[in-house]
Parts: C-alpha cells; sequence; structure tokens
C-alpha cells in the first residue's frame, strides 16, 4: 500500500490568510480549521491535512527571531506526527523567515515549505488557491521510503525554490520571488516537475538538529555614493554590535577611502566579523578581481560569494550562536551548510 502522507499546514499570518467582506471591502482573517470550505480541491489531494494557526496572526513586517524561533518550536513538537510542513507566511519578510528556518534545522529529512500569496485567499483573482494547493502537494510527494524534498523550499508563482537563495522582487506582480544563482526545485504546469539533481542531499548518519537561538545584535549597511565618515562612524560605534553584513558594489567592490578602511579594520580588531555580499540580485562576490577589494580581502573580511543578503543575515545570526572562534569564523561563514552559496 502507498503512504498517504501527513501534512501540518501552519499558518503564521499574511495576506493568504485573509478574507475580503465584499460588503464593506475589509480584509480579515479567516479561521483554518474551515479550510476545506474555502479550497473544496484540497479533498482531492494524496495526503491527511493538519491545521495550525498562531494565537495571532502576525504580519510580516513584524517578524523577528523570536517568531522564528516559535515557528521552530512547533515544527520540532510534531516533527515525528508529520510527513511535511507547509509554512504559511506574508511575502514581504517571507525569504527572512524562510532562509532562518534553513539554518536552525540542521539536518531536516523532510519538506518545510513557505508559500503566500499577493491576493487573499478570498479574492476572485486569488494567486493563493494554486500556490497553496501545489505547495502541500510538493510536500507531499513521497519516494521509496522518504519524502522526496527534504529540505526548507519557498513556493510561488509555479515555482518551488531552496529558500535560502530566494528574495522578493516584485511587489504587485504574481512572480514576486526569484532564485537568479540557483535554479528553481521544481515547476509546475501541466506535470509537477521537481528536479531532484538539484535537491540537497541529505546525510543519513547525523541527526536532526533545532537551533532556537539567534544573534540579533548584527548590522546591516548599504553601500552608496557619498555616504559619510560620520554616519559610518556613528553606525559602527554601536558597543552591542556582533556581526556586520555589508552590501556592496558589483562583485563586492566599495569606496576605497582610508577614513572607510580603517573603520573596517577597527571592526576586526573588535572580532567582529565582516560579510561582503553584493548588492546585486544575481551575481557572486569575487574579492580581489578588481583593486577596490583587494584591500578588503587583505584585512580579512569574510566573502558571501554567490550568498543572497537574506542569509547571509540568518547565517551570520546562526553562526554567532555557535562556539565558534573568531579566528575560525571567516572559514565556517564561507563554507555551504545549507546549499546557501555555490
Amino acid at each position: 500500500m502507498n503512504k498517504i502522507p501527513n501534512i501540518l499546514l501552519i499558518y503564521t499570518g499574511g495576506t493568504i490568510g485573509m478574507i475580503k467582506n465584499f460588503e464593506t471591502g475589509a480584509l480579515s482573517n479567516f479561521n483554518f480549521d474551515d479550510l476545506l470550505k474555502h479550497i473544496p480541491e484540497l479533498k482531492l489531494l494524496d495526503c491527511e491535512i493538519d491545521t495550525y494557526s498562531f494565537d495571532a496572526p502576525i504580519d510580516s513586517s513584524n517578524m523577528d527571531p523570536a517568531h522564528w524561533e516559535q515557528l521552530v518550536t512547533v515544527i520540532e513538537e510534531r516533527y515525528n506526527e508529520f510527513d511535511g510542513f507547509v509554512v504559511l507566511h506574508g511575502s514581504d519578510t517571507m525569504s527572512y523567515t524562510a532562509s532562518a528556518l534553513s539554518f536552525m534545522l540542521e539536518n531536516l529529512d523532510k519538506p518545510v515549505l513557505f508559500t503566500g500569496s499577493q491576493l487573499p485567499i478570498g479574492d476572485l483573482r486569488t494567486d493563493a488557491k494554486e500556490n497553496l494547493i501545489t505547495t502541500i502537494q510538493l510536500a507531499s510527494q513521497w519516494g521509496k521510503d522518504a519524502p522526496i524534498i527534504r529540505e526548507v523550499g519557498l513556493y510561488f508563482e509555479y515555482k518551488l525554490y531552496r529558500a535560502n537563495r530566494t528574495t522578493k522582487i516584485n511587489a504587485e506582480h504574481f512572480e514576486a520571488f526569484a532564485s537568479l544563482n540557483y535554479p528553481a526545485l521544481a515547476e509546475s504546469g501541466v506535470h509537477l516537475d521537481i528536479d531532484k539533481r538539484s535537491l540537497l542531499k541529505v546525510d543519513k548518519t547525523k541527526i536532526l538538529k533545532f537551533h532556537k537561538k539567534l544573534e540579533s545584535n548584527i548590522v546591516l549597511l548599504k553601500m552608496f555614493p557619498g555616504i559619510t565618515e560620520g554616519a559610518v562612524k556613528h553606525i559602527f560605534s554601536y558597543t552591542g554590535m556582533k556581526g556586520l553584513v555589508l552590501e556592496t558594489y558589483g562583485s563586492g567592490n566599495l569606496t576605497t577611502a582610508p577614513w572607510f578602511l580603517t573603520a573596517l579594520k577597527d571592526l576586526l580588531r573588535r572580532n567582529i566579523p565582516v560579510i561582503n555580499v553584493t548588492q546585486c540580485s544575481g551575481g557572486s562576490v569575487a574579492m580581489g578581481h578588481y583593486e577596490t577589494s583587494t584591500a578588503m580581502k587583505k584585512m580579512g573580511i569574510i566573502s558571501g560569494k554567490d550568498i543572497t543578503t537574506e542569509a547571509a543575515l540568518a547565517k551570520l545570526m546562526y553562526l554567532l550562536k555557535q562556539d565558534i572562534t573568531f579566528s575560525n569564523f571567516k572559514s565556517v561563514f564561507e563554507t555551504p551548510l545549507r546549499g546557501e552559496m555555490s
């Protein structure tokens, strides 16, 4: 007999869980216990679906590491009961949350797939139904003795991506997310095509670990022409800073003004790791390729390679809570842990 997968649908908040009152036009959260009333097509899926909702739905703009810890706890407590998990989340910070969970769930051997929508589930033209139905279907894909997908993914508008490779690129189109440095894991069309070569390989000799502690005292600084010495010194003077992510130009370039390089050296002397990621949506940091990044390479700035800003922040938050010395931090960060960089 073929296995009937059990899928837990976790609603954290977001547009996908809204129903419009057609008399007033107001949006309100609907009861996910009544899910089949709104999407009767779910009855056709070859899986069992249970639901869990956060007590108070969270607008994704208010998501923070405490909510990520709560989400990991929900998955941990129900991990042995279900074969896969689908997380409904607001799209604005979905890539941040999904990237964070990819690090917080170490040696994952079941799918944890995120999705959401641009329009409420009760809207006539909604993208919510397709996103939800297909994400559940992907989470319930079963191989010979295990789920086919065993990593954290993000599904939106006919494509499943590795979560920590995604970024939101559009606030108005249904095709809201992209993964420019890694191919889609699956595409939904007439057939549901899963690219098994692109899936994260699971090491069956390692045990699953749930990490719930992240370091939030980090700073993201985006480079721009005209950035001033006073502003940078003010930001870098934050005594609680534990790590810095620099969004630099092109392949990892920034100003070579002596005051800026001196400021970076001062951070490194304080044992604060500095990560270099590109502002570009696609491509990779290649320090030393141009003269404007040679100094950073020499002083020990960490290359984010082709990691997204969202994943770089999540990885930094995660690694700062691990027992890693400053001298080893660079080599650990530059090593792919969950398929987040090439």
